[in-house]
Order: C-alpha cells, then sequence, then structure tokens
C-alpha cells in the first residue's frame, strides 16, 4: 500500500503556527479536568485581528498525546484512548487527516463522507431532528389555532363589539389581550424557567416539561367559559412554549455536526410553518361546527404535543450538556449515537472539550443570575446577545405575526367572507410552509447574514403593495379585485419570509453563545421575540383601527428596513464554524464588524453589482490556523490523489 498523501499535496498548507509555552497542567473550577497553561494568540473577548484558530493547532504531537491520556484518565475514559489520540490528531488538524497514518481506510473513508455526503447521518441524528420538528409543528398549531377562533370566541364572551359600538376600545384591547396571553406567558415566565430547569434536568427533561403545558393547557382552553379563563389558559400554554422555544434549537444545535447544523436547526421554523399551515387545516376543518367551533379550533392543537411528549424519552441527551456536568463517558455514549463512526465520536469529544477549557479559563464559575448580567458585561457573549437581540426582534419588525395571528381578520377587512378568510388564512400557511424547504441547503451554502439581507427588501416591498391594495375601490365589483391582489402580495411575501428571517433567527440564536451561557443567552433571545410578539398581538388590532390596513401594512413594510440596516452592522455570519469556533467570530469587536460593512462590503457590493467592476472583498475574518471547517477544500482537492495512492 503506497502512502498517503501527504497534506500540501491536497491543497492544504500552513500559513502560520501558533507558538504554544510549556505545557502545565490544573483542575477549573467546573470540572472541564485538564487546562494546558499556555499563550492565547488570540483573545476570546477583543479579537482585533478576527483571526479564528483551532485551540489544537500547533501543539507538538508528543504533547498532544500525553495531554489526551491524562485527560482519559480524569474523565474515566481509557477504554477508548487509541480513538481519542486518533480522533485529537484529526480535530488539531482537519484538512490533513489523509496524512494521519493510525488511520485505517473504513476511518477515512467516513472523514471524506462528512463533506462528499453530508446528509449521511445515523438514524438517530435524524429521529431527535424529527421529534425537534414536532416541538416546532406544536408551536405553530398553538398560534394558529387562535387565529382562526378570532372569528367567534370574542362574541362568545362578551367582547365583540363593532366600530361604533359601546366599548368597542375596550374590546379591541381585551382581544389583543387573549391573543397575546402565550407570548406574554413565554417572554415572562417560559423563557426564563428553561435555565434552571435546563441546569437539573436536561434538554430532553425541559422538553419534556414544555409539552406537559402545551397539551394540557389547549385542553383547558377548549372548555372555558369566561374570556378571563381563557386569558389563564393560554398564559400558561405560554409557559409551555417559551421553555420549548428556548430549549428545542439549543438541543438540535447541540446534536448535529457543523456541515449540516443550520439545515437541520432550521426544521424549527420549517415545521412551525408546517404546524401553522396544519391549525390552518383544522381550522378549516371544524368550521361549519356552530357555536363549538372555536373550541375546536383551540383545543386541536393538542395533537401534536402527544407524540412530543413521548418521543422525547427515545432520543439521546445532548453531549455538550453531559460535558457540561462533567458526564463525559455518558456524552460519548450520545456522541456514538449522533455520529458515523466512533473516531467522529472522540474526536467531537476531545475538541469540544478543549474549547470548553478555553471558554471556562475566561467565564469562570457562575450561577443564573451571574450569567444573566454576564450577557452584557462579558465582551465576546455581550456581541452575541446582540446579534441574538437583532434576529429576533427583525422577526416582529418584519411583519409575518401580524399575519400569522390575524390574517383571518386582516382578509375579512378585504371583503372576504369568513369562510373564504379561512381559506385564504389556509393559503397563506401552505405557502409559508413549502417555501421553508429551499432554506434546508441555502442556508448553509449562502449562509445566515446573506439570506436575511437579500429577503429583508422584497418583504418591505411586498408588504407595501398589499397595504396599497386595501385602496381598491370595493364598489362596482371590486371586491374580489381587492382580496385577491391583498392575498398575492401578502402570499408572496410569506415566500420570502420563509427561506430567510423564517428559519435563521432560531437557528443562529441557538448556535452564537457559549456553551456555559447557552441556555440563559436562548432565553434572552426568544423571551425578546415572544415580547414583542406580544406586543405585536395586543396593539395590532388597535393598529389596524386607527391607521387603517393601508397605513398598518405600510408601517411595517417601514420596519423592514429598519432591520435590514441592524442586521447589515450587527449580525456576523455564523455558517459552517462548529459552535466552538464562533467563540473566535464572536470576539471581534461590534466596531471592528460595523466598520468593515460599511467601508469594504458595502462599496464592494456597490462595485460589483451596480457598476459591473471586477473587483475582489477583501474578507474579514483570517484562519489562522486549520479548523473543521477547512476540511471540505482538502477532502475534494485530495479525493482523487488518495484514491491513486491506496490503489497502487
Amino acid at each position: 500500500m503506497a502512502t498517503p498523501p501527504s497534506p500540501e499535496s491536497t491543497g492544504y498548507s500552513k500559513e502560520t503556527e501558533l507558538k504554544h509555552d510549556e505545557k502545565g497542567y490544573g483542575i477549573d473550577h467546573d470540572g472541564f479536568g485538564v487546562e494546558r497553561a499556555r499563550k492565547q494568540s488570540v483573545n476570546l473577548n477583543n479579537n482585533l485581528s478576527a483571526k479564528i484558530q483551532n485551540p489544537l493547532a500547533g501543539i507538538p504531537r508528543a504533547t498532544l498525546m500525553t495531554e489526551v491520556e491524562e485527560f482519559a484518565r480524569e474523565k474515566q475514559l481509557t477504554d477508548i484512548l487509541p480513538l481519542l489520540q486518533k480522533g485529537a490528531l484529526v480535530a488539531q488538524d482537519p484538512p490533513a487527516f489523509e496524512s494521519i497514518e493510525e488511520l485505517d481506510d473504513e476511518e477515512r473513508d467516513a472523514l471524506r463522507n462528512e463533506v462528499l455526503h453530508k446528509w449521511r447521518q445515523p438514524m438517530a441524528l435524524y429521529f431527535t431532528v424529527i421529534l425537534c420538528s414536532i416541538g416546532a409543528a406544536v408551536q405553530g398549531w398553538d398560534q394558529t389555532g387562535s387565529n382562526g377562533a378570532n372569528l367567534s370566541f370574542p362574541l362568545e364572551f362578551g367582547i365583540g363589539a363593532v366600530k361604533g359600538e359601546p366599548n368597542y376600545e375596550r374590546d379591541t384591547w381585551l382581544f389583543g389581550l387573549v391573543n397575546s396571553a402565550p407570548y406574554i406567558g413565554s417572554a415572562l415566565i417560559g423563557c426564563w424557567c428553561s435555565d434552571p430547569v435546563n441546569y437539573y434536568f436536561g434538554r430532553r427533561g425541559t422538553i419534556f416539561f414544555s409539552a406537559i403545558f402545551c397539551l394540557v393547557a389547549v385542553i383547558g382552553s377548549a372548555f372555558t367559559q369566561t374570556w378571563e379563563q381563557l386569558l389563564v389558559c393560554r398564559l400558561l400554554l405560554g409557559v409551555g412554549m417559551g421553555a420549548k422555544a428556548s430549549t428545542v434549537p439549543i438541543y438540535a444545535a447541540e446534536n448535529t455536526p457543523a456541515a449540516v447544523r443550520g439545515g437541520l436547526v432550521m426544521s424549527w421554523q420549517l415545521w412551525t410553518a408546517f404546524g401553522i399551515f396544519l391549525g390552518a387545516s383544522a381550522n378549516l376543518a371544524v368550521q361549519d361546527a356552530g357555536r363549538i367551533t372555536w373550541r375546536l379550533q383551540l383545543g386541536s392543537a393538542f395533537i401534536p404535543a402527544v407524540p412530543l411528549l413521548i418521543g422525547i424519552y427515545f432520543c439521546p441527551e445532548s453531549p455538550r450538556w453531559y460535558m457540561k456536568k462533567n458526564k463525559y463517558q455518558k456524552a460519548y455514549q450520545s456522541l456514538v449515537r449522533l455520529r458515523n463512526t466512533k473516531l467522529q465520536a472522540a474526536r467531537d469529544l476531545y475538541y469540544i472539550h478543549a474549547i470548553l477549557v478555553e471558554e471556562t479559563a475566561i467565564i469562570g464559575k457562575s450561577n443564573y443570575f451571574t450569567r444573566f448580567g454576564q450577557l452584557f458585561t462579558i465582551p465576546r457573549v455581550r456581541r452575541a446577545t446582540l446579534a441574538s437581540f437583532v434576529v429576533m426582534i427583525a422577526q416582529q419588525m418584519c411583519g409575518i405575526n401580524i399575519i400569522a395571528f390575524y390574517s383571518t381578520t386582516i382578509f375579512v377587512q378585504a371583503n372576504a367572507t369568513p369562510k373564504n378568510a379561512l381559506l385564504a388564512s389556509w393559503g397563506f400557511g401552505l405557502v409559508n410552509f413549502v417555501f421553508a424547504f429551499p432554506a434546508i441547503r441555502t442556508i448553509d451554502t449562502y449562509g445566515r447574514r446573506a439570506l436575511l439581507i437579500f429577503t429583508f427588501p422584497q418583504m418591505a416591498w411586498t408588504l407595501l403593495a398589499a397595504g396599497f391594495c386595501f385602496l381598491i375601490p370595493k364598489e362596482t365589483g371590486g371586491g374580489h379585485a381587492q382580496l385577491g391582489c391583498v392575498a398575492f402580495f401578502v402570499f408572496l411575501f410569506a415566500a420570502f419570509y420563509s427561506p430567510g428571517e423564517g428559519p435563521v433567527p432560531f437557528t443562529y440564536s441557538a448556535e452564537v453563545f457559549p456553551l456555559s451561557h447557552r441556555e440563559v443567552g436562548m432565553s434572552w433571545a426568544v423571551a425578546t421575540c415572544l415580547f414583542w410578539a406580544a406586543v405585536l398581538s395586543i396593539s395590532f388590532p388597535r393598529i389596524l383601527a386607527v391607521f387603517t390596513p393601508t397605513g398598518a401594512f405600510g408601517f411595517y413594510a417601514g420596519l423592514n428596513i429598519v432591520a435590514l440596516v441592524l442586521i447589515f452592522l450587527f449580525v456576523p455570519e455564523t455558517k459552517q464554524r462548529t459552535l466552538e469556533e464562533l467563540d473566535y467570530v464572536f470576539a471581534v469587536p461590534t466596531r471592528t464588524h460595523a466598520r468593515y460593512q460599511v467601508t469594504k462590503a458595502l462599496p464592494f457590493w456597490f462595485k460589483k453589482y451596480i457598476f459591473r467592476r471586477n473587483v475582489v472583498l477583501e474578507p474579514l475574518y483570517h484562519f489562522e490556523n486549520p479548523v473543521a471547517g477547512d476540511e471540505k477544500k482538502a477532502v475534494e482537492a485530495g479525493k482523487l490523489a488518495y484514491t491513486s495512492a491506496r490503489d497502487e
């Protein structure tokens, strides 16, 4: 058998290598174990040079093997020491795995397939993603049930006064309050309880906890006798929705490999959209049930909560959560279920550990309240907090939820009958679901940031066009034209939303925080999203009454442009970086990132796409050492060379 090609023959060469101090060991406070006392060439709080480095790169081979032995002894993993050593070598220099003599052909094939067949993943991983998708469908169905019930429950509870009648203004606010109750419960209770529940019960336990609320509260809603009872049931529903929305994307992100993380984690939005579609279908199915129609529409959301409640028991726990609790043996067992080979599981285990050691050195020991304060005080964490805040609030600014929450009300104002309004809402749900599919591939190909920057201008003009369509006269048969045009531009708006601002916020927020702050960070992000969803839900009926539909749609079209500017300045790209490598991305100061976008990226765009010049954009990030995302280049360049050498 011929010697496999060197890293240089595969198209990869090191430009620089880190210089390390003499090896030393220490035990950190959180139980992460062996910690190298070495010099940091990249400051994880203030990465002025915008370098992204591999923490294992440049360590002498003998030193690395010794550190792996110490790690295995401390974590009681000596039975897999050879695998850990091979995994550490692969993690140290991912593009050069072809030249590692310790690997056999089967292991090299598995590493190549990570790039060449990245969707070839274990069934346990796909089952986990399916369960997460069911959790998202619960979220979408819960939103849509009230959309259909809006046509009848206000009359049932005496809060449905129309314009000109006594109590009209009061009833408008009460109508909005009942609709907003799940988002109030989520933003004030559900999101924030997810951190302690995650701490004690893990990701799976938190999802089980949230599923109980999502099951019991919607059944209770169907049996309420007053609007106050309905309000309380929907507040309790919000507790489950908030805990679930704060945990499910994290759980999916922590279990999936970097190459497909965006495509799989964005299933939250895809299946939230599917849940919205199913809810709209259920609303149509029971529309002729008489006085109990709204009860069936609200109560039907219990259906997807049942498989979520049962199925989560059969999923593996997050390996990163186990590592956070210093349960490395269980973390390895989870990774074995979630990766194609034991080598890949061992590699990921040691690489994650190496980053956690560095994170712990910066952040230290903390409790729930100090972690929340550190969202705004530790520079690396603060930048993630800002970026997640921007993408989350942008989801409310774009106007999608004025349609998701009030589409039947809006279509009735466009001269639709109640039945036609439900049909149009069903069409909106279908478009929202179908057009989310392209993002499965585009989110990891073009990136989160690129999708947002492309789709926000499109959402602005389609929303503005839908608003102007309300000016079409209803007289002389114009009512049908008005409804058709409004529905067309609303559907077009949804088609632009679904592959962009739809999947990105929850995917992005689940990956940007370090493990130490991931739960509280995601709680902050989801609370931001759902708090402003509550504000929108309370205020939109009044905005609609005061601004008129044209003014309301124009207002949200303007907010799309504001959101676009915020995203352009403050949201870094995260595609195809491991969760640990993102520490270096968010170590770049916000001012450096914003200055680059204004002085480099924006002029480049005008020169290339407006003036059609042949220009090259200077990259913001400089990869000082080989990292996981570089493996693709080496595999594609070296595939034929290695095959030829092996066959000789």
